[in-house]
């Protein structure tokens, strides 16, 4: 199964990156989880944004747009297929410059695209 990348992880049950980073790993997906706090979701270590990945197919988003742009080069260096916008992450600017590096931005909510099967 195709690798994903979880940007803003949290530990914290009520977050839906922490629901996420769970559904992906019993589903069998392999997950790299980034975020600012340090801790552990789905048996995962959460790791700053340091080490760029070369084989990550899909970037989740679960930060503001006003907290994204130090994360850009960050994502455009991971050169994922796919960026998902979850809700609250929108941020159509971004989008368009990752359109033009050929990465694709989806606006939609990874814990329905898994529950539906459009993952």
């Amino acid at each position: 199964m195709k690798k994903t990348l979880i940007l803003g992880a949290s530990t914290n049950p009520a977050r839906y990156a922490y629901l996420v980073a769970n559904k992906l790993v019993r589903k069998g997906y392999p997950i790299v989880n980034v975020g600012r706090k340090k801790g552990e979701v789905a048996g995962v270590a959460i790791e700053p944004a340091d080490v760029v990945y070369q084989d990550i197919d899909t970037i989740t988003l679960y930060v503001g747009p006003q907290n994204q742009e130090i994360y850009y080069s960050y994502i455009i260096a991971t050169k994922p297929k796919r960026v998902i916008f979850n809700p609250g992450t929108e941020n159509s600017a971004f989008a368009e410059t990752l359109k033009e590096a050929g990465i694709e931005p989806v606006e939609a909510c990874t814990l329905v695209m898994l529950n539906t099967g459009q993952y």
